[in-house]
């Protein structure tokens, strides 16, 4: 379990880094040319800051997927004279839960390249606050597009929608590996204070969304204040970050970084001059040398949440209470945000948080990638839960509403404890000034991963 060191304040100016501690963390890059006294986090303050980004990285991807019943709604409220076809409506009820996957992954994988070759180019405070606003702005017009009447036109409704969601997709995948970019340049917990967030926002949209269908009046109202709440909360992750580089404790591992920079970019000028070439902090970010050190932990990553996506949300909530005919309120209306959306992310957020205590496996360790190949038990429990629509196979295994609440738990720990672990070691084993762009690496392989998985559940559905 690697712990801040909390070493001598006053450091020697002869190395660019401090000395690792007790449990092989690096510590602390420290100023050049002279004395530096390492500042408190005081009142935790910046991370605090660092977990309500967490929070705000993955709340529109969470506030989309978590919207089931008013997409359903939206979808499911055309007139007959706009239907091409009789089974046209329920072909987007049914599938647009993996069109929204596929649209709020895919084009991540894009933006994942383009801003790791920006890491060098663009500042992470610019790449961060506009990738914010953008995501501000194309929040506002889903949450106007809630008022307005668009049962004369479903398919543009469903079509703007899907256009959004790749939007603000893009700009929460540069602002996320940003993010964990400059975690990098920190204390391991930090990293770990983004991954919590992360869990927390979707513990936060699945609890709005109990709240808003208990007591809005009409499905309208309820998604009327749950975006409402998702553009309140985006704005106060724009204020928190503007007040970030303000806090003594933020600015040191700022500056350190960037003089590390510099240092490194004249070591580098110095190889040129030679004849040779490091590639650091010189355009794109050298690639390959990153993508040698966590040759282990990319493809895990990958695996992780490529799992991970195919179950959640396209088959967990597609599951049927076994009752839903007696027709109570707990099996027909709270079943599938109670025992899918609610259940997944506490255990999420379980999961990340048992990574502040325990890190086990290492990142070298041959039974990390083992463990998470386990995972890919859990498809076929889900298939053989009361899926429902079913058009190919009749046969239900488990026939019992507790199993599926128990099978999601377990996907949920795993994803969070799994995921987390391989995020936090990422920008771990590489060098600091290459910190930066091995998050926005990692981050990249995140991504992939539920891209991939995305398209891969639009196959298992029309099999079931």
């Amino acid at each position: 379990m690697a712990i801040e060191s909390e070493g001598a304040n006053e450091v020697s100016t002869n190395s660019i880094y401090s000395d690792s501690d007790v449990h092989g963390e690096e510590t602390v890059p420290i100023l050049s040319h002279h004395y530096t006294r390492k500042p408190d986090d005081h009142f935790s303050s910046t991370y605090i800051i660092f977990f309500l980004l967490g929070i705000g990285s993955l709340l529109p991807f969470n506030f989309f997927i978590t919207a089931k019943h008013y997409w359903m709604y939206k979808l499911s409220n055309a007139t007959k004279e706009h239907l091409t076809d009789a089974n046209d409506s329920a072909d987007l009820v049914n599938y647009f839960e993996s069109y929204l996957a596929i649209a709020s992954t895919v084009p991540s994988v894009l933006f994942m390249m383009v801003n790791f070759m920006l890491v060098n180019r663009v500042s992470a405070n610019v790449r961060i606050l506009s990738s914010l606003v953008v995501m501000l702005l194309v929040f506002l017009v889903t949450t106007v597009l809630v008022k307005v009447n668009t049962s004369l036109w479903m398919y543009e409704f469903s079509t703007v929608t899907l256009v959004c969601v790749v939007i603000i997709t893009g700009a929460s995948s540069i602002f996320t590996s940003s993010i964990f970019g400059v975690t990098g340049r920190f204390p391991m917990k930090y990293c770990q204070a983004v991954i919590s967030g992360q869990a927390m926002g979707g513990l936060i949209c699945a609890v709005a969304s109990i709240v808003d269908l208990a007591a809005a009046t009409s499905v309208c109202d309820s998604a009327l204040v749950y975006f409402l709440t998702a553009d309140i909360f985006i704005i106060v992750c724009i204020i928190a970050y503007l007040i970030l580089p303000r806090l003594e404790y933020a600015r040191y591992y700022m500056r350190s970084i960037e003089e590390v920079s510099k240092e490194a970019s004249l070591t580098n000028n110095s190889f040129e001059g030679e004849g040779g070439s490091t590639g650091v902090n010189q355009g794109i970010p050298p690639w390959r040398p990153i993508l040698k050190k966590i040759s282990i932990l990319a493809p895990c990553v990958f695996y992780v949440f490529f799992i991970s996506i195919i179950i959640f949300p396209t088959l967990s909530s597609s599951i049927a209470s076994m009752n839903k005919s007696s027709g109570s309120i707990w099996t027909n209306k709270y079943f599938t945000p109670l025992t899918c959306f609610l259940m997944y992310n506490f255990a999420d957020w379980c999961g990340r948080q048992v990574t502040v205590w325990i890190q086990i496996p290492g990142p070298k360790s041959k039974f990390f990638p083992a463990v998470i190949l386990l995972r890919t038990v859990f498809i076929p429990l889900f298939i053989y839960c009361n899926y429902q629509p079913r058009a190919h196979s009749d046969i239900v295994l488990f026939q019992h509403d507790a199993y599926p609440v128990i099978f999601i738990s377990l996907v949920g720990i795993s994803n969070g404890y799994l995921g987390s672990l391989a995020m936090i070691y990422g920008p771990k084993v590489v060098p600091k000034e290459l910190a930066e762009a091995a998050g926005v690496m990692m981050t990249f392989f995140l991504n992939l991963g539920l891209a991939v998985g995305s398209a891969f559940s639009i196959a298992v559905v029309h099999l079931i």
